[in-house]
């Protein structure tokens, strides 16, 4: 295994764990083969039998419907047997640590882990942990990285815009408590967008953001100046620890996405969100609902990208 440990001798992929430091032909061939996966999902038999005889186990130690409930869709799409577990309610609260739960799970021939955790590198200890044949899937870590939603946004901005060398890309809110967030920077700036922002108050803001390439903005109308892509982001209120911010009015007054403030943007620029939206606190329901936005879509675009995902690392072995 190479410097990377997400990548295989061949350098192929073995897990996903983060967008840090993967090749850009690497992401470009995940979103052409998910292209393939978003007419499959139009068929009217919604199936390949791509896993078929694989067990997929998806280790949520913490709460997330929809990863959860798309990457299950994208595992059985292609004909995987999937196997959901919310071990916060089991063998962690007796007591079991971490990897003596995935040692249980490998025991029972186990092909892929997709792990969600709230600690930061819990996909990374698994992924060193586990015998060369089994792959792992980052479904979320900590404040750390959330690869598959960087991916499936990616897919959304291709989609919608075509290429990104020639954009400008806004992400606005709580990037201080995103794992969202740093991935889709690492994927923007890896895939050639010549132009990342980010829009937040001082006290939801990282203090690495312009190291990681990004020009940062504390007034909306300005940072939203002239973009393509509006990414707007949850306010983490389970993450914060103290007051950060002096009421959900008070932020939605000054960074809340209004038709009026996304006026600023380009008139043919589109509005996401990773999900779940709090309405009226950083997006107004008529932005949420309107006609630029394509926050359903990317739901839909996310079981193709996690379909490709597991249909790519299912096919490097080793």
């Amino acid at each position: 295994m190479g410097a990377n440990p997400q990548l295989n001798a061949q350098g192929e992929l073995q897990h996903l764990l983060t967008i840090e430091g993967l090749p850009r032909s690497l992401l470009i061939h995940i979103l052409d083969t998910a292209e393939g996966f978003v007419a499959v999902n139009q068929q009217e038999v919604r199936k390949v039998p791509l896993l078929r005889g694989k067990a997929i186990f998806n280790l949520f130690f913490e709460p997330s419907t929809r990863t959860r409930t798309t990457f299950e869709i994208a595992a059985k799409r292609l004909s995987a047997d999937v196997i959901n577990l919310n071990i916060s309610a089991s063998s962690q609260s007796k007591g079991e640590t971490l990897l003596d739960t995935v040692d249980n799970l490998a025991a029972m021939q186990a092909d892929m882990f997709v792990v969600r955790h709230a600690q930061s590198g819990a996909a990374h200890m698994i992924a060193r942990h586990v015998a060369p044949h089994i792959h792992v899937v980052n479904a979320g870590d900590g404040r750390h990285a959330h690869p598959t939603q960087g991916l499936l946004d990616m897919f959304t901005i291709r989609k919608y815009k075509g290429e990104f060398h020639n954009l400008r890309v806004a992400i606005v809110g709580d990037v201080l408590h995103s794992r969202v967030a740093r991935s889709q920077i690492h994927a923007l700036t890896t895939l050639g967008v010549p132009e990342v922002r980010v829009i937040a108050p001082k006290t939801l803001l990282p203090g690495d953001m312009r190291q990681m390439g990004v020009q940062v903005y504390h007034d909306l109308a300005a940072g939203l100046h002239d973009v393509d892509v509006v990414i707007i982001l949850r306010l983490q209120n389970e993450r914060m620890r103290g007051a950060r911010l002096p009421s959900s009015q008070e932020y939605f007054k000054y960074y809340g996405l209004t038709a009026e403030k996304l006026a600023h943007a380009k008139a043919d620029a589109i509005v996401m969100h990773p999900g779940p939206m709090n309405r009226g606190v950083e997006i107004d329901s008529a932005v949420a609902d309107g006609k630029q936005s394509v926050i359903l879509p990317q739901v839909t675009f996310g079981i193709a990208v996690r379909m490709a995902v597991m249909s790519i690392l299912a096919g490097n072995q080793g």
